[in-house]
């Protein structure tokens, strides 16, 4: 019996391996903080107020910088299509079809993590500001000291 064949997430590159790295496999960073430029108008007829609503949330997340690209501009039909069935996923009586459509098109649009490693993504950490939230605050006294101290020795 066969195995069906090649599908596109079997043998993906992994960043960082070293096959990966030996032929010069990086994944392009999306910053974390999302995307700040403007959003695009909706290309859909007639859209729901919540839709616009989830069309602007989308807009900001750190997948928005790859389909601003002038590359990417076709991918913004797709996720106006991915907003519309999350929109209708949102009613307590949406078929399981829908469910499974989503996902489909999230992947299609990098929204999942499936997507976004398909799509040659990832999201860049920033690890200054995470340092920064880990680092514990300075007691305003003992750096008093510690500076009285510094000043002593000279």
């Amino acid at each position: 019996m066969t195995s069906g064949g090649r599908r596109n997430r079997n043998h993906k590159p992994v960043e960082g391996s070293a096959r990966s790295d030996a032929r010069g496999f990086t994944l392009t960073a999306l910053p974390a903080e999302g995307f700040r430029g403007p959003v695009p108008d909706w290309p859909l007829p007639v859209p729901l107020e919540r839709e616009l609503e989830v069309w602007e949330w989308a807009w900001r997340t750190p997948q928005a910088c790859a389909w601003s690209l002038p590359s990417e501009s076709w991918r913004a039909r797709t996720v106006a299509l991915w907003v519309r069935v999350s929109v209708r996923c949102e009613d307590a009586d949406a078929p399981a079809s829908l469910f499974a459509q989503l996902h489909r098109l999230a992947d299609q649009v990098g929204l999942t993590t499936a997507g976004l490693a398909e799509m040659g993504w990832k999201v860049a950490v920033d690890e200054v500001a995470a340092q920064r939230s880990q680092r514990p605050a300075v007691d305003p006294v003992k750096r008093e000291r510690r500076l009285r101290a510094a000043g002593d020795a000279q």
